[in-house]
């Protein structure tokens, strides 16, 4: 697929295969055509038939070349996948409009320090899981790991100590190795019910570029576990712009992140039991 897609990748190239795909048609044909040199056209003739584009027919003192169809259909096709995976995923790119809309909006305000303190954010979410499981999502370290980042992140380490004074920890990696520190604590637990904790932004000096307050609630709902996270941000810095401008997208994208996966794990155990 890599050589036939180098070989269209030359604009000489693909206009010979359009009019070879009309007909099978002679090198001097061809060279009139396009207005290239023989030689030329013979050189990019022999590309053509190196990807398996294009096959030759000596006839007599003439070569006459003629489209092969199978090598563009394989690529047609594989071309017709990617704009399905693209279309199946545009969601994402419009995850990342609205970032960058959400950004240029901060920025615009943030002419100041503590510019957003007291901003609040509410997300609700019921969860097709027991209270149980889903409170174990939160304070076990490896079932936190598994839904506490945006999409492309990756968790160095995340702890939520469900006790107060405990600690709350969230340090992840983007690709490019850029990291992304936060710590805490926690000020108040109640099993599978309630969970108070502070969580501090900071930038790579250590200092604080936000702080953020969360009160996370549980309760039994018919179809599993009613979820309500509410957050109130302090102590925000200009620099935190693209933090606060993150904040509805990303926490939207974990909670469904966690919604999923105790969605799964409700659907394994209850197979188990049956």
């Amino acid at each position: 697929m890599d050589g036939i897609a180098s070989a269209l990748g030359d604009a000489a190239r693909w206009r010979i295969v359009e009019l070879l795909a009309e007909r099978p048609r002679s090198v001097g044909e061809l060279a009139e055509l396009t207005g290239l040199r023989q030689p030329q056209t013979t050189k990019h003739l022999q590309t053509l038939a190196r990807a398996g584009i294009a096959t030759v027919f000596p006839l007599g003192q003439r070569r006459v070349y003629a489209v092969e169809t199978a090598p563009l259909a394989a690529l047609a096709g594989r071309l017709r996948e990617l704009v399905e995976t693209s279309e199946a995923h545009a969601g994402e790119r419009d995850v990342i409009a609205r970032y960058r809309a959400a950004i240029e909006a901060e920025a615009a305000v943030a002419d100041r320090e503590r510019w957003a303190d007291g901003r609040t954010f509410s997300f609700e979410r019921v969860l097709t899981a027991p209270p149980d499981a889903v409170w174990r999502h939160w304070v076990d370290p490896d079932a936190l790991a598994s839904w506490w980042a945006p999409p492309s992140m990756t968790i160095a380490k995340c702890v939520l100590e469900p006790r107060p004074g405990g600690r709350a920890v969230l340090d992840y990696r983007d690709a490019e190795g850029r990291r992304y520190r936060s710590e805490g604590r926690v000020h108040a637990a109640a099993e599978r019910e309630r969970l108070e904790f502070d969580l501090s932004v900071l930038d790579e000096a250590g200092a604080v570029s936000f702080t953020g307050h969360y009160d996370l609630a549980l309760a039994a709902a018919p179809d599993g576990t009613r979820l309500r996270l509410d957050l109130r941000i302090t102590e925000t810095t200009v620099e935190a712009v693209p933090f606060i401008a993150g904040i509805e997208t990303g926490w939207g994208q974990v909670l469904d992140k966690l919604a999923d996966i105790v969605g799964q794990h409700a659907t394994k155990e209850g197979k188990a039991r049956s």
